[in-house]
């Protein structure tokens, strides 16, 4: 159980995910939120602000602790991979978060990201840099499927704000999410709209849901229309009058989302179908590896480079840190780095260039430590990488073998591919964060290489349980 602040806008995700959070055993300590400093709507990519005159109410309706700080900075860094950038409204959230921190001892922070890689990736940078784990249950889920899985769970909000085709102001603000359902889905079988609102067709305000005390109430509001335009209006609602109602009942009962943990729902699925495999297969295989690893040889290793192929794919084989006088794994590992540099300099070539690592160790005890040495080597989007305890030779503690990529010659710059990474840090149901320095997937023009993963269950990270792990592969394998 970790102590959470949730990241909090007033909409339906943000709530959701709190329930999300108290669903997997995680306490909710405290609230945050940024708000528009002279204006009821910022034009931000990060931040939904429509509504924040209630927000204040949030508080009042958990008993627990808000922490607001006003957006100062604007979209300044709007790249796929975010770096810290002075004056950007990312770094609000940063110092937003580094108060919360200090003031409540959190361990991780709840956000209602479902499919923007640019929240996420920003969120998860500011969590980086602070020692937070996020966590975003609704990361990837089926939009429709989640919506309706929201409004079950007894989430009770409203439309706040309307810029879609077929959304009209003047017909849906203030219409609760249940009522509007049925007609959002029909919008998005019939125009393409994300039935969540991912795509900015709307936003929303929670008035209740199970995790609060007190419901929240709209005494009065104004419409506002931000652009009348003939087929997708702009408007949205300016609360001037709310206040909160005690609840009765039974709160705690209904504290967990409707239905069972998406990731359990997916093992049960797989278990399934294994069994019925199992029935079905009348001569089952033995699969066995026929690759012989140069590292059983019993004598010292040194680097091999494979010719350059004609798309700009290069190995370096056989990194080791045998050559060090200190024979710990940290002083091996940074004595295998020292080699890999001298290589890659040797060939006009970086460690941004290294696209995929296979990592063979001869303990799994030492994977804590090597990290710590590995990650000082790579930043942003490091590449992704397979580890595997192997038997290597007296005195190795490591070894690596490396896959380069960089533009080929004959390639005009125009029409080369810069590679994309898969690096995600938060815990979702969607799939296992990484527990690593390496990216869990990387792809350069269509190639796609992928790290190494044993079977945790994404939301948790525990390691599976059950028939499932009968059918893996035998060995020890991580990324």
């Amino acid at each position: 159980m970790m102590k959470v602040v949730a990241l909090i806008s007033g909409g339906k995700d943000s709530c959701y995910n709190m329930m999300q959070c108290v669903a997997a055993g995680h306490r909710i300590v405290a609230l945050a939120n940024l708000r528009p400093a002279h204006t009821d709507e910022l034009d931000s990519y990060m931040y939904q602000t429509v509504g924040h005159q209630a927000i204040e109410l949030y508080a009042e309706a958990m008993d627990l602790p808000l922490y607001r700080h006003t957006i100062q900075g604007s979209s300044l860094d709007t790249s796929r991979n975010y770096s810290e950038t002075e004056g950007d409204e990312v770094e609000d959230l940063y110092q937003l978060l580094h108060l919360v921190k200090e003031k409540e001892c959190v361990e991780a922070v709840s956000v209602g990201a479902i499919m923007s890689d640019y929240q996420r990736v920003r969120v998860e940078n500011v969590c980086s840099r602070l020692h937070l784990q996020p966590l975003a249950y609704l990361w990837h889920r089926n939009q429709e499927s989640l919506l309706h899985e929201m409004i079950s769970s007894d989430l009770h909000a409203i439309l706040i704000k309307v810029a879609a085709l077929g959304l009209d102001p003047e017909k849906h603000l203030g219409k609760s999410l249940a009522d509007m359902e049925p007609y959002l889905k029909k919008l998005s079988e019939k125009y393409g709209v994300n039935i969540c609102g991912e795509g900015g067709e709307y936003e929303t305000f929670t008035l209740d849901c199970p995790l609060f005390k007190k419901k929240i109430v709209i005494d009065a509001a104004e419409t506002v229309i931000h652009s009348a335009d003939a087929f997708a209006p702009v408007g949205y609602l300016r609360f001037t009058k709310m206040h909160t109602e005690k609840k009765t009942g039974d709160l705690v009962a209904g504290a967990l989302p409707h239905g069972s943990c998406p990731c359990q729902k997916a093992i049960d699925k797989m278990t399934e179908e294994l069994e019925y495999a199992d029935q079905a297969e009348d001569n089952p295989c033995k699969f066995t590896s026929n690759s012989d690893l140069s590292c059983q040889g019993g004598h010292e290793i040194l680097p091999s480079v494979s010719q350059r192929s004609s798309r700009g794919f290069q190995w370096i084989s056989g990194i080791s840190g045998l050559q060090s006088e200190d024979t710990g794994i940290e002083g091996q590992t940074l004595a295998a780095f020292k080699m890999l540099q001298k290589e890659l300099e040797s060939r006009c070539l970086a460690v941004k260039n290294i696209i995929l690592v296979h990592l063979y160790v001869r303990s799994m005890q030492d994977f804590v430590a090597l990290n710590e040495v590995y990650k000082q080597h790579f930043t942003t989007n490091p590449p992704a990488r397979v580890c595997v305890q192997a038997p290597l030779p007296a005195g190795h503690l490591l070894q690596m073998d490396c896959l380069l990529h960089n533009r080929p010659e004959h390639l005009e710059e125009s029409r080369f591919c810069p590679r994309e990474a898969l690096h995600v840090q938060s815990l979702s149901h969607w799939a296992p964060a990484n527990i690593g320095p390496y990216s869990q997937a990387l792809r350069v023009n269509k190639e796609v290489f992928c790290a190494g993963q044993i079977a945790l269950v994404p939301c948790t990270l525990q390691l599976l349980q059950g028939p499932l792990l009968h059918h893996k592969v035998p060995g020890h394998l991580a990324g």
